[in-house]
């Protein structure tokens, strides 16, 4: 089952392991030294599946004045290949057309993930660039 929540709803186990796993792909597996735990945590709506205790797949959705951000999208190494992760993206999709229904969806993809994110319909909107030394490009998903 998936679980939505505001940073304000979530327990102390939830942020924690929504912390452990979103640090142990973005920093460590990807080898990138950032501040991974910022202030749009706090604005974002949590959303994500636990299977037997561990979070497996999460994402976060951002409301801004022009658009609505998926991000920190993440499959959990023991997951991956399953599917879960077009299960994911699905779900999340479906999630802000529910709450934001007026508003492009936008995501900062790896470039190697263009397909995958093209599959669900965004369109890149910029050209490829280097974000924390792994290539990135803009991408976004319109409903009118």
């Amino acid at each position: 089952m998936w679980q939505t929540k505001t940073f304000q709803n979530l327990t102390a186990l939830e942020l924690w392991k929504i912390y452990q796993l979103r640090v142990a792909v973005f920093v460590v597996e990807q080898n990138c030294p950032y501040q991974e735990v910022d202030e749009s945590d706090k604005s974002a709506v949590h959303f994500w599946q636990e299977i037997d205790g561990e979070i497996r797949a999460y994402c976060r959705i951002i409301d801004t004045p022009d658009w609505v951000k998926i991000g920190r999208v993440i499959v959990a190494p023991a997951a991956r290949g399953t599917g879960l992760g077009r299960e994911l993206m699905s779900n999340a999709v479906e999630a802000v057309k529910t709450r934001f229904p007026t508003k492009p969806i936008y995501v900062q993809a790896q470039a190697r993930l263009q397909d995958f994110y093209g599959s669900f319909g965004f369109k890149a909107v910029s050209d490829i660039y280097l974000e924390d030394g792994i290539p990135h490009l803009d991408m976004v998903l319109e409903f009118r």
